[in-house]
Order: structure tokens, then sequence, then C-alpha cells
């Protein structure tokens, strides 16, 4: 299994680059995210089975999230506890970054927009507020409020133009229209906890879900948005973050406090498939390699990167890949 260690810095996210499936960016803080700085590590798998640093950068602050853009194999997004975006070009990790500074706490959440339509940055921010960017201005686009606690994850869908999921800390999940920013389409309570992240189904846009500091993974469908479809149980604390497999319909991962990653299918039971336990601490970043079937990478407080094929997903028949 690739590893790599970050020496004093802890994971908070890890994504596959869109353009090269052994490209792996990572961002980490120093001190749990407390305190300290922030450093960005791009990382490279080897024909050898190996996980090497490119290259890395630093900010001032803890980095919390990272994006890759969906248009240029060499840019990618973070997110620091100091309330920036930093738009970074990995080619040229000498040059500083293209900031973007507006929100007024910790940002904990940056997601570019998949669809070939639109090409915007989406922050949600510990000021309850979710913001609109365009990547090559200064300014945000657009404010949206309504959450009445900390914005922990904001995420585009990937099949609707100007769609976009955000869960907060005051248990609710609204789905937006980014043309309209005075108020939520959507507005749900989710789970009777904190919402700490959420993730669309990559082949069916009416499909999400949402995962909570209850340890409860839960499904939901828009044409029927007062009951889950599904619920997933079986950590035994907070879900960091969850995610749809790009290659399966029911199948998702989710890592957690509990030091755990684990494999779901929803089609087949409420309860997880496979338990990976191959950290020592939280668990952070979560991500899925959209070029190689089955292959996910991880990243936790314990300062490992780790990429890896679970089992349960090599008898898993896959959705071709376009």
């Amino acid at each position: 299994m690739p590893t790599f260690l970050t020496p004093n810095r802890h994971g908070y996210s890890v994504r596959f680059s869109p353009f090269h499936p052994e490209r792996i960016v990572c961002a980490t803080s120093q001190y749990y995210g407390l305190a300290g700085g922030g450093t960005l590590f791009l990382l490279e798998l080897t024909p050898d089975g190996g996980l090497v640093e490119v290259s890395s950068v630093t900010w001032p602050d803890g980095l919390f999230d990272v994006v890759w853009s969906e248009t240029d194999a060499n840019i990618a997004v973070s997110a620091s506890g100091d309330g920036v975006l930093q738009l970074w070009n990995v080619a040229c990790p000498q040059l500083p970054p293209q900031t973007f500074r507006e929100h007024k706490k910790e940002v904990y959440s940056v997601d570019w927009s998949q669809t070939r339509q639109e090409q915007f940055i989406l922050s949600a921010s510990w000021d309850c507020s979710v913001k609109l960017w365009d990547p090559n201005r200064s300014n945000s686009l657009a404010t949206f409020l309504g959450h009445s606690q900390l914005v922990y994850n904001a995420m585009w869908s990937p099949h609707v133009p100007s769609c976009f999921a955000s869960v907060s800390g005051d248990g609710t999940l609204r789905i937006w229209n980014s043309h309209m920013p005075q108020r939520a389409t959507m507005t749900l309570r989710a789970h009777d906890a904190e919402v700490l992240s959420c993730d669309w189904c990559k082949y069916d846009q009416n499909i999400l879900a949402t995962g909570g500091s209850d340890g409860l993974i839960r499904g939901w469908d828009l044409r029927s948005f007062s009951m889950p479809i599904f619920e997933q149980k079986g950590c035994e604390f907070a879900v960091r973050r969850v995610k749809f497999s790009p290659h399966h319909l029911s199948v998702l991962a989710s890592v957690a406090y509990d030091f755990t990653t684990r494999i779901w299918d929803f089609k087949v039971s409420s309860e997880a498939v496979e338990t990976v336990k191959h950290h020592s601490e939280f668990v952070y970043g979560l991500d899925f390699n959209s070029h190689v079937v089955g292959q996910i990478a991880d990243c936790g407080w314990d300062s490992l990167v780790h990429v890896f094929n679970p089992r349960s997903l090599s008898t898993v028949p896959s959705i071709p890949i376009k």
C-alpha cells in the first residue's frame, strides 16, 4: 500500500487529480489545525508502488481543504483557518498564490464545479456563509446565508449546473440555486446533530448523502425529501467525510473520528461491507480515483496518506468509465 508521511503536519484533505491518475494533492495543518501553519503537498504514485513528494507549498495558517481545477491540470485551490482561499499553480510552486479574502472565520470546505457549462468555486465557512467565486476575479459573486451555525461542507451537483448542497452544525441539509442566493430552494433537518459532510451520487442526479457527528450516514432523494432513503450505521464517532464512488451506483466510502475508513453499499446492507483500520488518529481526508476503479486515498491526523484498493470493491461490478 503506497503511504506518505507528512512530517509534523496533520492531514485534513486529499484529492486525486481529475487529469492525471497518479497525482494527488493533500492539505495539512500544523498542531492539529489548532495553531501554526499549513502545507499543501503535491504527491505522485510511482510505477514501483511508491508515493513520493513532487513539491510542497506553505501558508501561515492551517489548510483544511483542497480541490483541483476542472479546467487546468496544474491549478488547485485550498482553504485555510484565517478565512482565505489560495489558488496555486503546482507547476510553479515558487509563485505566490492568488488569494480570495472575504470570509470572517475558518474556511472548512472548497469545491470546483464539475459541469462544463460553468466553472466556479464554492467555499463554506465557520462564519455561517457559503460564497461563490469566479477563479478569475478577486471578489465573490454571491454570498449564501441561511445556516444558523458553522457551515462545514458545500458541494456542487455533478449533474445540474448552478445546483449545490450545503450542510451545517445546525443539523440541516440545504439545496441551493447559485443564481438565487436569497434563500435555499430546499431545506431539511438531516440529522439530530451537526452535519459535517455531504456528497452527490455520480449516477443519479436526485440522490445525495450526508454524514453527521451522530455517526450516521443518511441518503436523500430530492424527489421525496422528507425521509432518508437509506441509513448506514456502524461508525462509533462522527463521520468526517462521505464520498460516492465514481464507478458504482450504490457504493460510498466514509472516514470518521473512530480512526476508520469504511466502504458501504446502500443497496446491500445498512452496515459497512468493509472496515479499514490503518490510521491511529482521526481520519479526515477521503477521495476516489476517477481514473482507477476501486482506488481510494485517505489521510488523517497521524500524518499519514494512504492509497489503497479495498478488497470489497474488487467484487462489485463497476459502471464503465466514459
